[in-house]
């Protein structure tokens, strides 16, 4: 995209305006900014458990698109959102120390992107170029979304200390998951249409992209409880003074970031195809309702893990309660490639709950302590690449493939499946045996918050 030096000069205009306004505002107080960013990512939760629990099964099984071609949504999007967070609204937020407005920009015009998105993919006659039409559109919603995901992250750093930060990141994974189990509850009923039409009905007919959208919009009205954040003009009403870094070198960082690859995209590699497993007719056979009942079992564990994250990352130090999320996430990959049994599915989710939470929680914090204050944005770029390419490339590359190979070759679907699951186990062990060693030379160094 070609930005002429006018429109240039105008961006720069428009947020340099943006940060003198900030400056002049009253100060915040620590209760509404709190109030403010749990109410989004309440809002933010619920709009994934209600969207994007069932669009992989809507792709799959009634717009007839294959395994790898399902987890396309999840990895074409992601790319966008990972190279524009790097090097468009990473180097934007850092130049300008903005966060909340791109929060606020990107929820908007995500907003009427997947609106717009709904209307494209009831036009082709054919269903399968339904399918594409779908992953098309939110690629290109990414493109813009990706600014809120990357002020999202900048954003905690700035106001929350390094001490606080995996305390934070686990009470805000409670309230989500609070906002996950209503989005998984409401989208498994609409799903079908409440029982009354079809499989389907709710993607195809728009409830379920109406809905999401709507919740966009209505995520930016507590952001205005939350103060814009930057390290370089900060708000002097911010909760805690600027923390002094802690960083190791920018290899350990790396070395970090590969840990991470692996663990994300181990764990995650598997997380768009669970469903479509579970409703198989040769499975579990488990109805959108079920399978609701199922997912919202790792809701409730994630609730009830973010409770108490703060206290396990202050009791074992963040990298090594992060070791033990991974350890967790490992063993539940194994059970589900193991057992036949529903009700130990259950379980198995729940570990998963309880995993993500811990992983989310003490990685966010653990990297935070690694990154420089003013190269947040751009790093933080690099660290959530770890997550968000997990969700779709993982399944691109390991899972989808793995599955229609084996399906290929003759074996039946469950067991296909369950391959997935096992070479899943493995990727994530790799990344947790690189993060023993990395957390072994940080204490070796007397690094004070490894």
């Amino acid at each position: 995209m070609h930005l002429t030096d006018k429109s240039i000069q105008t961006i720069h205009a428009v947020l340099d305006n943006m940060i003198a306004h900030r400056q002049a505002n009253p100060q915040h107080r620590p209760g509404a900014i709190f109030l403010g960013l749990s109410s989004f990512e309440m809002l933010a939760m619920f709009r994934r458990g209600l969207f994007y629990t069932y669009l992989s099964i809507y792709l799959r099984h009634f717009l007839g698109m294959s395994v790898t071609e399902t987890t396309l949504f999840a990895t074409l999007p992601m790319v966008a959102n990972v190279l524009c967070q790097t090097f468009v609204w990473g180097t934007i937020s850092d130049r300008y120390q903005v966060r909340r407005t791109l929060i606020i920009c990107g929820e908007a015009l995500a907003g009427v992107g997947t609106v717009m998105v709904w209307y494209a993919h009831i036009l082709p006659v054919q269903r399968i170029h339904a399918g594409w039409v779908i992953i098309t559109g939110l690629t290109v919603v990414e493109l813009f979304w990706s600014m809120s995901n990357v002020g999202w992250s900048a954003l905690i750093s700035d106001i929350y200390s390094a001490r606080d930060r995996n305390t934070v990141q686990g009470r805000l994974a409670s309230v989500g998951g609070v906002g996950r189990m209503a989005g998984v509850w409401i989208g498994g009923i609409l799903y079908d249409g409440m029982g009354h039409y079809y499989a389907g009905w709710g993607f195809q007919h728009g409830a379920l992209f109406f809905i999401a959208a709507g919740v966009m919009f209505i995520s930016i009205v507590p952001m205005l409880r939350v103060p814009e954040g930057g390290v370089l003009t900060a708000d002097p009403g911010t909760i805690t003074p600027e923390d002094p870094v802690e960083s190791g070198s920018e290899r350990l960082f790396v070395v970090f970031l590969v840990a991470m690859v692996l663990i994300n995209f181990g764990r995650n590699s598997i997380a768009v195809i669970i469903p479509q497993y579970l409703v198989l007719e040769s499975g579990f056979a488990v109805s959108s309702k079920m399978l609701g009942y199922i997912v919202n079992t790792q809701s409730a564990a994630m609730i009830l893990t973010g409770l108490v994250s703060g206290w396990l990352g202050r009791r074992l130090g963040n990298g090594l309660a992060l070791i033990v999320g991974s350890g967790v996430a490992v063993a539940a990959i194994c059970f589900f490639a193991l057992t036949d049994s529903l009700a130990l599915v259950f379980g198995i989710n729940f570990l998963r709950g309880v995993s993500e939470v811990i992983i989310l929680a003490t990685s966010y914090a653990f990297s935070s302590v690694l990154i420089p204050p003013a190269k947040r944005a751009r790093y933080f770029g690099l660290f959530n690449a770890t997550f968000f390419l997990s969700w779709g490339v993982a399944g691109t590359l390991i899972a989808g493939p793995v599955t229609d190979m084996m399906i290929g070759r003759g074996a039946p679907e469950v067991l296909a499946y369950r391959w997935a699951f096992v070479s899943a186990s493995v990727l994530t062990l790799l990344g947790v045996i690189i993060l023993g060693r990395l957390l072994w030379t940080l204490r070796a160094r007397g690094h004070a918050q490894a």
